[in-house]
């Protein structure tokens, strides 16, 4: 098996004769945490949108484990491990954190039937699993806590585990952070280090602190191509990425 987990060629998206992303190379290594960022602009969305199956290339390729899945479904490329996580929190609100990660678990075993018309019983067996995935993710104290109550970092750490309840190879994190005060921060900075043990992950993200502690390698985007590609070190100094975050209005 390569090396690569998810590799693109020539990935281009045009709206309307509008190229947000164009002849986009990227390589995300096995095992890794790899960033995509950029300034305001620059197509990461699109990007991500791309790779997570929401949007079909205009031209160029996308491998999965060295599968072409330029245009497999978003559900089937889910299948295969590689699984998305949203930047607004998708949990079911009023249902505790347990209820949460039994029904992810419960549609990963049935495909795309939740089958909320189980018996009590078979529901019931799913708990003991349940509960080790709010546990990886720190929450077993708020395991029968209403999601709707829960603190927005909170509410992104059972967005994880039950992205976890998927059992996936590969995650794509977008925007993790965002909206965070430091506390839920610094903790789902350590939960992103915990799950990525045994698993490559892919995250667009804003906050340069936790790109330069959380990875491995980034992928500077501006304009819709790639701008510099390196560790934090060597991106952050180079004169052309500086430019791009001066010019969008970026500190």
């Amino acid at each position: 098996m390569s090396d690569l987990a998810l590799e693109t060629d020539g990935l281009t998206m045009e709206f309307k004769g509008f190229r947000a992303v164009s002849d986009v190379a990227l390589k995300v290594a096995r095992g890794s945490i790899h960033a995509l960022i950029g300034p305001n602009g620059a197509g990461k969305t699109t990007c991500f949108n791309l790779l997570t199956k929401f949007l079909t290339p205009t031209a160029g390729s996308i491998r999965f484990n060295g599968r072409d899945i330029t245009r497999t479904k978003p559900a089937d490329v889910a299948r295969l491990g590689l699984v998305r996580s949203f930047q607004i929190s998708a949990v079911f609100p009023h249902l505790t954190v347990k209820e949460n990660v039994r029904i992810a678990l419960q549609r990963h075993r049935r495909g795309d039937s939740f089958d909320f018309w189980r018996s009590q019983s078979v529901l019931n067996a799913l708990d003991s699993e349940a509960l080790e995935l709010v546990e990886a993710v720190g929450l077993s104290s708020f395991a029968e806590t209403i999601a709707s109550e829960l603190s927005y970092g909170r509410k992104r750490a059972l967005e994880i585990a039950t992205t976890l309840a998927l059992s996936p190879e590969m995650l794509l994190l977008d925007e993790p952070m965002a909206g965070m005060g430091r506390e839920d921060v610094e903790r789902t900075e350590a939960l992103i280090r915990r799950v990525s043990e045994g698993r490559t992950i892919l995250m667009v993200e804003h906050n340069l602190s936790v790109v330069a502690s959380l990875s491995n390698r980034i992928t500077v985007l501006a304009r819709g191509r790639i701008l510099a590609e390196g560790d934090y070190a060597t991106v952050s100094r180079d004169p052309q990425v500086i430019e791009a975050y001066i010019g969008a209005g970026h500190a």
